[in-house]
C-alpha cells in the first residue's frame, strides 16, 4: 500500500479551494509506488493527481516542478504540474509538500513487448536532448548521481551499520570507486533514474507518459542508458547469483547490444562517452550498491560479482560487445580532469 498517509474529503475539498480546478467530488489512493503518497482527485472539470511527498524537502519538491514545466513547454509527454490560485506549483500541508498534477490516461506494462521497450528507449534518449546541460534552480536539493554521492552515501550506510562486515564492504567499494574514470567533460544534464513499469504509461501499445520523476537528478547524459542496459545473463540475478562460480561467464550481451543502437539513433555518443558508458555502468552498479548496503556478506555478494565480471572483462571487450566488434582505441582519457570522491 502506497498510501502512507490519509487523507479525508474535508481535507481535499480545502487543498482544491487554493486551485481552479473545479468542486471535489470524490477521491481514489494509488496502490502503485513504495514512497510518496498519491490520490486521483475527481472533481467537475475533471481527474487529477495529487502527489504528496512524505520524505522531500520543499526544493527537492520545487525541482521535480520545474522540470516538469520545463519539459512541458518542451512537448515531452510528462504530466504537467498545475498551479494554484497564487501561480505557485508546490503547496504545503502538515509542513509536507505536495504537488497536483495533470492525469494522463493510460496503462502501466509490467511486459513491454520489443516495439514498446523502443518506444521506452527512444523517449529516454529525446529526454536527455531536451535537458542536456539544463540545471533546474533547486538542483542542489537532489541527490545528483556523481562519485562523491556515492562514496558518501556508502559512508553513511556503514556508520549507520557499524559492524565489521560493513566496514570491509566499504573498503572495497571505495578502492573499487577510486577506479573508474569520469571526465569532466562527459556531458550532463536530467537523468530520471527509475523506470520501473510503473513509472511509464501506455495506450493503445503506443508510448503516452514517463511519470514520477522523483528520482531524476542532474547527471551524466550516459546514466540513464546505463540502467537501461543489462549485459548479464537472466539467469544471473540478485537471488541467483551465487549459482556461478567466480570466473565463470555472466555475460549476454544481446539485449543491451539492442539497446545502445536504438538510444545512439536518437542521441549519438561521442567518442568519450562511449569510452566511458563502461565507467558510468559501473557507477550505477556501485549506486545499487548503496542502496542494499545490508545485502550480502563482505566476502561476496551480488555487486562485488557484478564489478568482479566486468573488472575480468574489460574496458574494451565491453566497448566492443557494445558499439561493434571491430578494434577501436578506447584507452580512458584523463588529460581533462575526473570527478574526484571525497577522502
Amino acid at each position: 500500500m502506497a498510501v502512507k498517509t490519509e487523507f479525508s474529503k474535508q481535507q481535499f475539498i480545502e487543498i482544491l479551494s487554493d486551485y481552479t480546478l473545479g468542486d471535489f467530488t470524490a477521491f481514489k489512493p494509488i496502490t502503485a509506488g513504495t514512497v510518496q503518497t498519491n490520490f486521483l482527485l475527481q472533481t467537475t472539470q475533471g481527474t487529477f493527481v495529487f502527489r504528496y511527498y512524505e520524505n522531500r524537502s520543499m526544493g527537492s519538491v520545487l525541482f521535480e516542478s520545474d522540470l516538469t514545466q520545463y519539459l512541458k513547454k518542451k512537448r515531452y509527454p510528462c504530466p504537467a504540474p498545475l498551479k494554484n490560485s497564487k501561480g505557485r506549483y508546490v503547496g504545503t500541508h502538515n509542513e509536507k509538500p505536495y504537488i497536483i498534477f495533470e492525469f494522463v490516461e493510460g496503462q502501466h506494462l509490467e511486459n513491454p513487448d520489443a516495439a514498446q521497450t523502443k518506444q521506452l528507449i527512444q523517449k529516454v534518449a529525446e529526454l536527455q536532448n531536451l535537458t542536456r546541460n539544463y540545471k533546474p534552480r533547486h538542483t542542489k536539493y537532489r541527490w545528483n548521481y556523481d562519485l562523491a554521492l556515492c562514496q558518501q552515501l556508502a559512508r553513511e550506510e556503514a556508520d549507520k551499520i557499524n559492524t565489521v562486515q560493513a566496514k570491509e564492504k566499504l573498503a572495497w567499494f571505495e578502492h573499487e570507486l577510486s577506479q573508474l574514470i569520469l571526465p569532466r567533460s562527459l556531458p550532463k544534464g536530467i537523468c530520471h533514474c527509475d523506470f520501473h513499469f510503473s513509472n511509464i504509461l501506455f495506450q493503445n501499445g503506443e508510448f503516452k507518459a514517463l511519470i514520477d520523476f522523483d528520482d531524476a537528478n542532474y547527471t551524466f547524459l550516459m546514466y540513464d542508458l546505463a540502467t537501461l542496459i543489462d549485459p548479464f545473463l537472466p539467469s544471473f540475478d540478485w537471488n541467483s547469483w551465487s549459482h556461478f562460480k567466480p570466473g565463470e561467464n555472466v555475460f549476454d550481451f544481446s539485449a543491451a547490444s539492442q539497446t545502445v543502437m536504438e538510444y545512439t539513433r536518437h542521441r549519438p555518443l561521442n567518442n568519450n562517452e562511449k569510452s566511458h558508458l563502461y565507467d558510468v555502468f559501473k557507477l550505477s552498479i556501485m549506486f545499487d550498491c548503496v542502496w542494499y548496503f545490508k545485502r550480502g556478506d563482505a566476502k561476496d555478494f551480488y555487486e562485488k560479482r557484478k564489478i568482479a565480471a566486468l573488472n575480468d572483462l574489460g574496458r574494451e571487450h565491453f566497448h566492443a560487445e557494445l558499439f561493434g566488434k571491430q578494434k577501436r582505441n578506447v584507452q580512458p582519457k584523463r588529460g581533462d580532469g575526473k570527478e574526484g570522491c571525497r577522502s
